[in-house]
C-alpha cells in the first residue's frame, strides 16, 4: 500500500513539473494526464470535476474581459496613476496599497501590469530605490486575490463550504477575516521593504549601471488618454455587480426566490450576477463581442480555467482515493497545531502558481482534518506562495520594468527581491487571521 502511495504520488509530482515547465495551459492539460494514468494504471476512480469553481471563474473573467474591452481598464488604471503619482515620497506604501486594492475590485493581479512602469518612474524620480515599491507592489497585487469577492480563489472556498454543507460560512466570513489581514501584511511588508538595499546614490552597482548609459532617466511615460464614457460606464456597471456579490453573500434573504424554501446558493448568485453586468457592460458601451475575446484578461482566464479543471481534479482524486491512508497521517500534527496545514498550502501554491487550484485542491482536505472553518479561512493567505520561486508574469514584469536593476534575481535563484516582502506578507496576514477568528468567531 506504501509503494502505491508513493508511486501515485510520483505521478502527481511529474504531472505537476511537467504542466509547470510547458506553461500557460500546459499546467492543467498535463494534471488530466497525470489523473489518466492514475485511474487506468492503479485504479483511482477519478471524482466529479470542480465545476462550481469553474463556472465561477468563467461568469468573472467574462465580465472582467467586457471590463477590458470597453476600456474600463484604462479608466481604473488612470485613477491609479494618479493616486501613485500624488505621493512620491511615499510610493513605498502607496504602491502596494493601490496594487491591492485593484485587484480586490478585478480578482485578478494581471490587471496591475499597466502600473509597474507608473511605479518605477515615481520611485526613481524620487531617488527612491526602485527595488522597494516594485517587489512589494506585485506582492500586494497577489495578497489581494484571497480577499476579493470576485476572484477564483475566493471562489473556490465558497464553493468548498457550499459543498461540505457549511451553510453559515462563506463570502462574509472571508471577507471579515482574509481583507483586514491581507490589508495588514501589504502595509507590514511595505514598512520593511523601505529598509531593504542600499540608497541609490550609494549602491555600486546602480551606479555602476548608470555611468555605463544602462539607466535612462526617467521620462514619465507617454501621456494616458483621455477616459472614454464607455469605459466610465462599464466601470460603473462592474463595481455595481461586484458590490451586488457583497451585498447577496451577506444577507442570504436576499438570494432567496418568492415561494422557495432556500436561497439560491451562493456559487450560483456570482454567476448570475457577473454574467449579467457582461451583458449590461456589452449593451451600455457597444463593444462588440469578438472584441471581448480577444482580450488579455479572456485569454489569462481561459488558462486559469483549464489549470483550476485538470490541477484540482487530478488533486481531489489522488487524496479522495487515498484518504484513509492520508488523513490519520496528517491529522496528527494539525490537530495540534492548525496553522501547520498553512505550510502544507504554501508549499503546494509553489508547485502549482495558482491560488485557486491550490484552493481547490487542498482545502477539501483541511475540512476532512477537522480544522474549524474559521482557521481554514485564516490559512487561506497562505495559498500565495507562489513567489518562492519568482517565475510568475506580475514578478517577471516587476524585474523588467525596473530598468535600474535593482528588483533581481539573486545567485542562489531564492535570494530574490520578492522573497522578503512575500514572506512578511503571508506570514502577517495568516497570524492576523488567525487573532481574528477567534476573536470575530
Amino acid at each position: 500500500m506504501a509503494i502505491g502511495i508513493v508511486l501515485q504520488f510520483l505521478v502527481v509530482a511529474m504531472a505537476i513539473w511537467i504542466g509547470s515547465r510547458t506553461g500557460g495551459i500546459g499546467l492543467g492539460l498535463w494534471g488530466a494526464v497525470g489523473l489518466l494514468v492514475l485511474s487506468t494504471c492503479f485504479g483511482v476512480v477519478p471524482t466529479a470535476p470542480p465545476v462550481d469553481v469553474l463556472l465561477i471563474v468563467l461568469a468573472v473573467v467574462t465580465a472582467a474581459a467586457v471590463l477590458e474591452a470597453a476600456g474600463g481598464t484604462e479608466v481604473l488604471v488612470g485613477v491609479a496613476e494618479r493616486v501613485i503619482r500624488a505621493h512620491p515620497r511615499q510610493v513605498t506604501l502607496v504602491a502596494p496599497l493601490t496594487t491591492w486594492c485593484f485587484t480586490f475590485v478585478a480578482g485578478t493581479g494581471h490587471v496591475v501590469y499597466p502600473l509597474l512602469p507608473v511605479i518605477y518612474e515615481t520611485a526613481h524620480r524620487s531617488r527612491i530605490r526602485p527595488e522597494r515599491p516594485m517587489a512589494v507592489a506585485a506582492i500586494a497585487s497577489q495578497q489581494a486575490i484571497t480577499a476579493s469577492p470576485v476572484s477564483a480563489a475566493t471562489a473556490a472556498m465558497i464553493a468548498l463550504f457550499a459543498e461540505q454543507g457549511q451553510a453559515g460560512w462563506g463570502l462574509p466570513q472571508i471577507l471579515f477575516i482574509c481583507v483586514p489581514s491581507s490589508l495588514l501584511g501589504v502595509v507590514a511588508a511595505a514598512a520593511v521593504s523601505m529598509f531593504v538595499g542600499r540608497d541609490l546614490e550609494d549602491d555600486p552597482d546602480y551606479q555602476a549601471r548608470l555611468a555605463a548609459g544602462l539607466v535612462l532617466p526617467p521620462d514619465g511615460g507617454p501621456d494616458r488618454p483621455p477616459a472614454t464614457a464607455a469605459g466610465r460606464r462599464a466601470v460603473g456597471i462592474f463595481l455595481a455587480a461586484v458590490g451586488l456579490v457583497v451585498i447577496l453573500g451577506s444577507f442570504p434573504s436576499l438570494r432567496q426566490p418568492r415561494g422557495a424554501g432556500e436561497p439560491v446558493p451562493m456559487p450560483v448568485a456570482i454567476e448570475i450576477v457577473m454574467l449579467s453586468a457582461a451583458a449590461v457592460m456589452l449593451a451600455a458601451t457597444g463593444v462588440k463581442p469578438d472584441d471581448v475575446t480577444r482580450t488579455p484578461t479572456l485569454r489569462a482566464g481561459l488558462v486559469a480555467v483549464v489549470a483550476i479543471f485538470g490541477l484540482a481534479w487530478l488533486g481531489d482524486s489522488f487524496v479522495a482515493h487515498h484518504k484513509a491512508t492520508i488523513l490519520p497521517a496528517i491529522a496528527r500534527w494539525t490537530a495540534a497545531a492548525p496553522w501547520t496545514f498553512g505550510i502544507g498550502l504554501f508549499l503546494t501554491s509553489v508547485l502549482l502558481y495558482s491560488q485557486a487550484a491550490t484552493t481547490r485542491a487542498l482545502m477539501p482536505l483541511g475540512l476532512s482534518l477537522g480544522i474549524a472553518p474559521p482557521q481554514l479561512i485564516a490559512l487561506f493567505p497562505a495559498v500565495n506562495g507562489y513567489f518562492l520561486i519568482p517565475a510568475t508574469g506580475s514578478l517577471i514584469a516587476a524585474m523588467t520594468f525596473d530598468r535600474s536593476g535593482t528588483t533581481r534575481i539573486g545567485k542562489y535563484l531564492v535570494n530574490h527581491s520578492f522573497m522578503m516582502p512575500g514572506l512578511v506578507a503571508t506570514v502577517t496576514a495568516v497570524a492576523t487571521g488567525m487573532l481574528l477568528g477567534r476573536i470575530l468567531f
